[in-house]
């Protein structure tokens, strides 16, 4: 990367960076102007535009970057080569404080955006569920095998499902609303689910 390029992200970053600070407020994400946005991150109202193009745009890289930040970290975690449980456990712990960093209307609004469906019916979701978490999520299982802490009796395939089936299970309205706090439960229940069982 050259200098013109690092400039360039180091002046997006600090645009979606003020844009974040604005939307996780108290002012609901639709009534934020490019104004306040480009007034906050100390940049001409132009350059928004040049970089993200819409309001729109910029609202969904915002989105886009809090996920990012999400798997970014859970890769890190990953890589640290702890126990199954242990690595399940920081990856939940992870998500909580994520979660715990942004307000409710700024969830809300996310997750609106991440459960939309696309012409194939698949949500943004499971869309980012399949391109990254899915290998992420097979070592983390063949992990637990190893360790026998995950069932030898359920393949692949099965643990790959019932894990996208909580994925698209979470991205529901009525289930999103109410699931941040019970993370941690429902991560206990995943490990006992798939754990094999004692004699």
């Amino acid at each position: 990367m050259n200098g013109f390029e690092k400039r360039t992200e180091e002046k997006k970053k600090k645009i979606l960076e003020a844009a974040f600070e604005l939307m996780n407020g108290d002012t609901d994400a639709g009534n934020i102007t490019m104004e306040e946005i480009a007034k906050h991150a100390n940049v001409g109202k132009a350059t928004l535009f040049k970089y993200f193009g819409s309001k729109d745009n910029l609202i969904h890289e915002v989105f886009q970057d809090f996920i990012n930040r999400l798997i970014t970290d859970a890769k890190n975690i990953m890589a640290e080569n702890k126990p199954f449980e242990e690595t399940l456990i920081a990856l939940s712990q992870n998500k909580i404080g994520l979660l715990d960093k942004i307000s409710h209307p700024f969830y809300m609004r996310m997750m609106d955006f991440f459960t939309k469906k696309d012409e194939d019916g698949l949500s943004l979701i499971m869309q980012k569920f399949d391109e990254v978490n899915y290998g992420m999520m097979l070592d983390l299982f063949h992990r637990g095998r190893k360790e026998g802490k995950v069932d030898l009796k359920y393949s692949d395939e099965f643990l790959i499902l019932y894990f996208q089936t909580v994925v698209e299970g979470i991205s529901k309205p009525h289930i999103y609303e109410k699931i941040a706090p019970y993370t941690e439960e429902w991560t206990e229940m995943l490990i006992k689910g798939i754990a094999p069982k004692k004699d």
